[in-house]
């Protein structure tokens, strides 16, 4: 064993163990999506005298903060995001109704001198209302709430006429709910002014107290946010003028406990700095959740398996060693994802699945070279062949890992919500990856290499001969870019196939980037789609949407709904279906549909323009170009069939579709780097001769590396339910048109253009010997394992 063997198998031991100590001591962190819960995000709104910017905006996050905590949730979490949102996150709540309801309203509280019964109607709204219609903007805190002349409906709906605002909910001290048993007033709110509000409220009282008992002017209007709360006679033993002698007053009424108690949460949390407006939300039952995980492991457990066993059979002992290496990934990666505070999203542990099957490309490409090696020199001893292969694929590897890199970044930086977990999943797998390729497997091997059994089998090992499909395509010699043209001929008919599903189609935008709301129920006793369509339309839904998902679950998708609409959605289909639960919930209001929408098209756009760029700097232009021109070829396509499987593109679409981009370029990456090297040995060979050997040398690596990838896909596909099958879908698709346009697309695509090119072909690889006096100059450095003995 070789020093730098000892070093690597050293340094893998210790990152297994502390993976394997992180991964049994600490426990992964799970988003809603995974746990079940609510997702509120919140927009400030600007209003005449106050900006809404990060400074207002985190006022408004510590008063919202005030107000979750007092509601019970447990381990609630508010962080802002950007300079103007809010995100809001309550783990285990399924009915989001009374937490939207205490987030969102402003809490403006305002005192008012009753002036009499009013002639005209009341100037709040009906309280029926279609419940299809949208919220109303939330009040304006910066503005007045009562202009003279404000006319407002008290408890019992008769219409009062009210006074100026005499005091405002910000002299407010403290609020506190109570119970009354004694007096057998009910529950009720209890206020306790500040010093100057005090003084206020005393004088507020005692011109009340100037009216004869039963007068309408001798009550109190306490009004929350345009609604009259309650409206309390001042008491007769209180004098004209001489006013309630105590700071502290009482809001009675019909109150329930938990209405006492949201008032007094409200008032206490005081007034938002900004107003905000619910612009997502999402509600995930806890049931989904872990089903999801479930599902997800069972696709890990089997897709891994299978890679394993398709690796050993391909590879024999060394494919083995890489399955054993796969599993350390496995270990490592969890335990990165534990220890970075990682939170574990759907998409993200969709992630986590697909990177397994993607793991496997570096030790393919290992593997692959270190063929070549033995092929070419029999004799070479075992261990030089597979250090030869290290070193000569490093290149591929590390271009087709930085490729796949920038796409996990694009989708951590321009994706939202759970899409940033899976490029952080992506990220951290694809480090890993790398790890236990280089590190880990290659310990293994060197160490296996070293071996006298290993060495005098050759078969044993798995690299000392050449592959069958290698050989195969070796004695067929296919001369398959003869023609360039007709590839590309075929690539654009592909293309003008999708595009007309798209324009004859559609594209089925998912609630996320067109607005609305998407809700999944599941009923006791089953509903066909026909018959929760009619109950839908005679409770006042005509506009709903119904489709089947899942395991006779019902998809709803309407328009603009508001959490009461929702319930009474719900409550329709109960009619029918019995006991109805809400399995999954999302809402996205038209400003965020349509910011989402825009910000997938920059993404796709940023994707294109950053893989150019880097294909450029590391490759010939017309490389790059081709690259770029077969990855837009394979995102149309993905595009076109699900619009002609009218299948639905939302944010999970797009970040399949992004890591489709990162492995579309994986694979011509891997083609173009044989193309640079080969065409750099041989300059005067033709193009699309040079074209035609890095093809058949590198079609195994393509192969086998995207068998790997399908088999966790297929798991994923099957095992994975609703909430992955698109997922799985979109990738399975990309990985396919991936593998053949990085063959048929990008190589005649770049024959094509460097007929056009002025560039000379790229230079010889530069040599590391210098030579010497002996006649050795240009001869390249000797293997180490060579002791340059020789008979």
């Amino acid at each position: 064993m070789t020093r730098a063997t000892a070093v690597r198998a050293v340094l893998a031991v210790a990152v297994l163990l502390v993976s394997v100590y992180i991964s049994l001591t600490m426990s992964p962190r799970l988003g809603l999506d995974l746990q079940g819960g609510t997702r509120i995000v919140l927009q400030a709104r600007d209003t005449a005298t106050v900006e809404a910017d990060r400074e207002t905006t985190d006022r408004t996050l510590e008063v919202l903060r005030q107000r979750i905590d007092s509601l019970g949730v447990s381990e609630p979490t508010l962080t802002r995001s950007g300079e103007d949102r809010i995100i809001v996150e309550l783990p285990d709540v399924q009915d989001p109704r009374q937490a939207a309801e205490v987030i969102g309203r402003t809490a403006q509280l305002t005192f008012h001198a009753v002036e009499g019964p009013a002639v005209e109607e009341p100037d709040e709204k009906p309280s029926g209302s279609d419940p299809t219609a949208a919220p109303s903007p939330t009040a304006d805190p910066g503005s007045p709430a009562d202009p003279d002349g404000l006319t407002l409906s008290d408890e019992q709906g008769r219409a009062l006429a009210l006074g100026p605002s005499r005091l405002s909910g910000a002299g407010v001290e403290d609020a506190t709910a109570g119970f009354d048993a004694q007096g057998g007033a009910g529950w009720s709110v209890s206020l306790e002014f500040r010093k100057d509000a005090g003084q206020d409220w005393k004088r507020l009282t005692g011109e009340a107290a100037c009216h004869p008992a039963g007068d309408d002017r001798r009550r109190v209007a306490i009004v929350l946010d345009e609604k009259v709360i309650s409206s309390p006679q001042v008491d007769p033993s209180v004098g004209c003028k001489a006013g309630l002698p105590s700071g502290a007053t009482q809001i009675t009424g019909s109150f329930s406990a938990d209405e006492a108690r949201d008032l007094a949460l409200l008032i206490k949390g005081g007034a938002l700095p900004v107003p905000v407006e619910i612009v997502e939300q999402r509600t995930v039952g806890p049931t989904l959740g872990a089903a999801a995980i479930d599902a997800s492991a069972r696709a890990a457990l089997i897709g891994a398996a299978a890679t394993a066993l398709f690796i050993t059979i391909v590879y024999r002992l060394f494919g083995a060693l890489a399955a054993v290496a796969l599993g350390a990934y496995g270990v490592i990666s969890y335990a990165a994802l534990v220890a970075l505070g990682v939170t574990l999203t759907l998409p993200g542990l969709a992630g986590f699945v697909l990177a397994i099957g993607m793991a496997v490309d570096a030790n393919v490409l290992v593997f692959e070279r270190a063929r070549e090696e033995c092929a070419e020199r029999p004799k070479r001893s075992l261990r030089s062949a597979l250090t030869t292969g290290f070193t000569k694929a490093w290149s591929a590897v590390a271009d087709s890992n930085a490729t796949t890199l920038i796409a996990a970044g694009l989708l951590f930086f321009l994706g939202s919500g759970p899409v940033k977990g899976f490029g952080v999943t992506l990220a951290i797998g694809v480090i890993a990856s790398m790890f236990s390729a280089l590190v880990i497997a290659r310990a293994l091997t060197e160490i296996a290499a070293s071996t006298r059994f290993v060495s005098d089998y050759r078969g044993v090992n798995g690299i000392a001969r050449p592959g069958a499909v290698r050989t195969w395509l070796v004695r067929k010699d296919p001369q398959l870019f003869r023609k360039p043209v007709r590839w590309l001929v075929v690539s654009v008919a592909l293309v003008a196939v999708a595009v007309a599903g798209i324009v004859v189609r559609g594209i089925d935008l998912g609630v996320e980037f067109t607005g609305g709301r998407l809700v999944e129920y599941s009923t006791s006793r089953p509903v066909d789609v026909e018959t929760a369509r009619d109950t839908l339309a005679a409770a006042g839904f005509g506009d709903a949407e119904v489709t089947t998902a899942g395991d006779g679950d019902l998809s709803v998708r309407t328009g603009k709904l508001d959490n009461d609409g929702e319930h009474a959605l719900r409550t329709a289909l109960a009619e029918e279906g019995g006991e109805t639960t809400k399995v999954r919930d999302e809402l996205i209001g038209p400003s965020l549909g349509d910011e989402l929408r825009r910000n997938a098209l920059i993404a796709l756009g940023v994707a294109v323009a950053v893989q150019l760029a880097y294909l450029a700097v590391r490759f010939r232009w017309t490389f790059a170009v081709a690259s770029v021109g077969a990855m837009v070829h394979d995102v149309i396509l993905v595009v076109g069939a699900f619009a002609w499987l009218g299948r639905p593109v939302d944010g999970i679409f797009l970040a399949a579709l992004l890591t489709v981009i990162g492995y579309s370029v994986n694979d011509s990456v891997v083609v173009f780097d044989r193309v640079r090297e080969l065409w750099g040995a041989n300059r005067r060979t033709p193009l699309d001769t040079i074209g035609r050997r890095a093809v058949l040398q590198t079609v195994p690596r393509t192969v086998n590396t995207g068998m790997g990838a399908l088999f966790i896909l297929a798991a994923l596909a099957v095992l994975g339910g609703d909430s992955l099958a698109d997922f799985a879908l979109a990738l399975l698709i990309g990985i396919v048109v991936g593998t053949w346009s990085s063959v048929f697309t990008a190589v005649p695509g770049a024959i094509v253009l460097e007929r056009n090119a002025t560039t000379p072909p790229p230079a010889p690889g530069k040599r590391k010997g210098k030579g010497s006096a002996r006649g050795r100059q240009g001869v390249s450095r000797r293997d180490p394992l060579d002791n340059g003995a020789r008979v």
